[in-house]
């Protein structure tokens, strides 16, 4: 009998081994097919200079209706095909939005190294968020909350610096969201690893906003320490 349940939990341990790695699997997929509408909406952003005149208090508005909004339409049909194609919209929107700082970095004589330069650091940032995620053996789940916390201060002074615009803040901002998105990235990954998200749109969406959020941080502090307008 002991033989019998030993064998039965072995196949139910390798059943659950299985779905995590299909949920990961999945997640990678979509996570690069996600990337390929945020480039086709950066580009649009910056050759209709769409958002290029926008006030940065209405650029703010329209972010956080339009992501927000988006977000809550992946997570209501991530059980199905739609929420697919939910995500591919919302990260097409989240393309459009960040066309601004594109188009800004652009306009220095070394802008296409700058955005070459981001892109490749935000996939280091990833490669070693990841691969540090299969070897940690901890649980991370603790880290969440504190991650949260910081996101959400990140967010608010985000939007008082709007009206602070004190270079210093935007400075410290910059800095501390490429930390905490990093340690973001690792969390995310780890719970996908670890079974804690078996929905890869889910786990999808969650990981986008990380590197999303790095790529962004890594792209404003390169223009603004790097920017070479002779």
């Amino acid at each position: 009998m002991n033989e019998s349940l030993q064998t039965q939990y072995g196949y139910a341990s390798a059943g659950l081994a299985a779905d995590r790695q299909r949920v990961l699997r999945n997640t990678y997929w979509l996570l690069a097919l996600s990337l390929v509408p945020t480039v086709l909406g950066a580009w649009i952003g910056v050759a209709t200079g769409l958002f290029a005149t926008m006030s940065p208090g209405m650029s703010a508005l329209v972010f956080f209706v339009g992501a927000f909004g988006l977000m809550f339409v992946v997570e209501k049909t991530k059980g199905s095909a739609v929420g697919v194609a939910a995500l591919l919209g919302f990260t097409f929107f989240m393309g459009l939005m960040l066309s601004r700082l594109v188009g800004h970095v652009l306009g220095y004589k070394n802008g296409t190294s700058l955005v070459m330069t981001a892109f490749g650091g935000t996939a280091v940032v990833f490669f070693t968020m990841a691969s540090l995620a299969t070897v940690i053996k901890r649980d991370l789940s603790s880290m969440g909350k504190f991650l949260l916390v910081g996101a959400v201060i990140l967010m608010v002074a985000g939007i008082a610096n709007i009206f602070l615009q004190s270079s210093a803040l935007m400075l410290t901002i910059l800095v501390l969201a490429l930390g905490v998105f990093s340690a973001f990235m690792l969390y995310d990954i780890k719970r996908v690893i670890d079974g804690g998200e078996t929905n890869y749109i889910s786990a999808t969406l969650a990981i986008y906003l990380d590197i999303y959020n790095v790529f962004q941080s890594l792209l404003s502090l390169l223009g603004i320490f790097g920017g070479d307008r002779d």
